[in-house]
């Protein structure tokens, strides 16, 4: 039996492993030429197995620079395009720096912390005002997920005045009213009544269901 995981590695899975040997078999060719115009045919053939590339408005020389590839950067044939280096592919991606300031409260996040700042900067206005108000309606609703079933206005309001460092201040007249009844907070991945959102069901009132069934 001949298992894949013993055949020799794809080098782009995409084209599948009938695309690798034709390559390989292009290769064998003695004649430039003749090369030449297989290599054509196989490319031909990448772009039917690839259908995706061709949203790119360079497809044809992606397809050519794949061919390469594909080939070990082996391919001596008379290409439209110029052949690509291994080292254009081996250029390795630019660092992305993450901020080293520690989030100053997990239930926030980070997130939250840039929009106080935003909000500090700008001047006092009716605007600011709502701005404000808004803001702490959602930090709220973050305090209730990750903490307990209520919460003071006041303490949302001092974690406003603490976040950024007592640069906003909540004017006294505003007031976030009281949290309605039907309001359901729950953490990321765990949905209100018990399921668990890989489709299974839990709760008394599956198991009572269940029980009904059986007597009945």
């Amino acid at each position: 039996m001949d298992y894949n995981t013993q055949r020799e590695k794809l080098v782009l899975p995409e084209y599948g492993r009938h695309v690798q040997k034709m390559i390989e078999q292009v290769k064998a060719i003695e004649d430039k030429e003749k090369r030449s115009e297989q290599m054509r045919a196989v490319v031909q053939v990448m772009g039917i197995l690839n259908p995706q590339i061709r949203e790119l408005s360079d497809y044809k020389h992606k397809l050519w620079d794949h061919a390469q590839v594909i080939g070990g950067f082996e391919l001596d044939i008379d290409a439209p395009y110029p052949a690509p280096t291994p080292q254009q592919f081996e250029t390795r991606p630019d660092i992305i720096t993450l901020p080293d300031k520690p989030v100053k409260a997990a239930c926030y996040g980070r997130n939250i912390e840039n929009i106080i700042d935003l909000i500090a900067a700008r001047e006092d206005d009716e605007m600011k005002k709502e701005m404000i108000r808004s803001l702490a309606l959602y930090m709220r609703q973050q305090y209730l997920i990750w903490n307990k079933d209520n919460v003071a206005e006041e303490t949302i309001f001092a974690d406003i005045e603490r976040l950024s460092d007592g640069r906003l201040k909540v004017p006294a007249d505003v007031h976030l009213g009281a949290i309605s009844q039907s309001a359901n907070y729950s953490r990321p991945g765990i949905s209100v009544g018990g399921n668990n959102g890989a489709g299974f069901s839990g709760g008394n009132g599956n198991k009572k269901n269940r029980n009904w069934k059986r007597k009945k």
